[in-house]
């Protein structure tokens, strides 16, 4: 394996970083020639946790770049803060609205604004230091947008369609959402704060453990994470949280995640695909065939971590049918957190 210095890839991220903090991405879609520069916070906040996980590990040179990309990003956080004040956080800045950004049809009707959501509120709480009234605030906000606080959710298999679990959306009129990668990072937050835990914990445990006993998480990957929707990114998540913390409800499905991601390595053929699941294998004590990252870069056009389903909450049947077609989707495309992806692996396969 060609290897890079961490410090020279920590160095390439910085350089990547914009005058406001933000690291720049692209939402695409292929089949209709769409592509367009976005802005938001979840790339910054998910490159930035990425790095921050390694720090510890890092070279005084490393921890310093680190840190200065931090306080830069969190700069930024505050243009995605919830438009009335309220600690939770949205995907596009919300004061004023710049939804779809750089666009010319979405961004012009409020029917695409989106509200706050879980991914990008514990990814900036994940990256920062709030105050305790803040995280028990949260922990009882999200209570009430939990699958049958006020609604239930219908987009999801019948087996957990009466699990309390989060859902992704904190709005007060958007369908219940479960995501695998989602209820990921906002239990990591949950167990890195160690806040209360009650049965909407419980029961999104047992969702992230049943989607992978059951395989449906490789056989319907779009039904178990709309938002990421491919079986190596939950596998990704999933393994980050174990790694993490002692959680004896994922513990029964260990051996089925190293056998799936090695499955899934020898099958991919784009190395950051590789990379992530190399990662996910790493992360679960396990040593993954190695990775070349030899001009790497050329492999990053081809590879997208996070989805937008223009159908994805709608439940009408006939919708739904086509909300996992990439002809409906956006897809996101951010060149620091494929290199933070990279460092990660590296440093993790010293």
């Amino acid at each position: 394996m060609t290897t890079l210095p961490p410090v020279d890839i920590l160095r390439q991220i910085a350089r990547l970083q914009q005058t406001d903090g933000l690291f720049p991405s692209v939402r695409r879609n292929r089949s209709l020639r769409y592509a367009r520069a976005d802005t938001n916070v979840f790339f910054t906040a998910v490159t930035v946790f990425t790095l921050q996980r390694l720090r510890p590990t890092l070279p005084a040179e490393g921890q310093a770049l680190v840190d200065d990309v931090t306080r830069k990003a969190v700069d930024a956080y505050p243009l995605f803060k919830n438009k009335d004040g309220l600690n939770t956080y949205n995907f596009w800045p919300t004061k004023p609205s710049r939804h779809f950004p750089n666009g010319h049809l979405f961004g012009r009707f409020d029917h695409f604004r989106i509200p706050d959501d879980i991914d990008d509120t514990a990814m900036v709480y994940l990256t920062t230091t709030p105050g305790e009234a803040a995280l028990l605030w949260l922990k009882e906000k999200l209570m009430k947008h939990a699958n049958g606080a006020v609604y239930w959710v219908r987009n999801t298999f019948p087996a957990y369609q009466s699990l309390r679990a989060y859902s992704t959306w904190f709005g007060k009129t958007m369908p219940i959402d479960f995501d695998a990668c989602a209820l990921s990072n906002l239990l990591y937050c949950v167990y890195k704060y160690d806040l209360p835990r009650n049965q909407h914990d419980a029961d999104s445990l047992t969702y992230l453990r049943d989607i992978i006993r059951s395989g449906r998480y490789r056989s319907d990957p779009f039904g178990c994470a709309p938002h990421y929707a491919r079986p190596s990114l939950i596998a990704y998540h999933v393994s980050r949280l174990m790694q993490a913390f002692a959680i004896p409800e994922l513990e029964p499905v260990r051996s089925q995640l190293i056998a799936d991601a090695r499955q899934l390595l020898n099958q991919a053929t784009n190395r950051l695909e590789q990379i992530v699941l190399a990662t996910t294998l790493l992360r679960l004590g396990e040593r993954p065939p190695v990775i070349d990252i030899t001009g790497i870069e050329a492999d990053f056009a081809g590879f997208n971590f996070f989805i937008a389903g223009l159908l994805t909450a709608y439940e009408t049947p006939l919708l739904r049918r086509w909300a996992h077609r990439p002809i409906t989707q956006m897809r996101w495309h951010c060149d620091a957190h494929c290199w933070a992806l990279v460092l990660e692996y590296s440093m993790l396969h010293e």
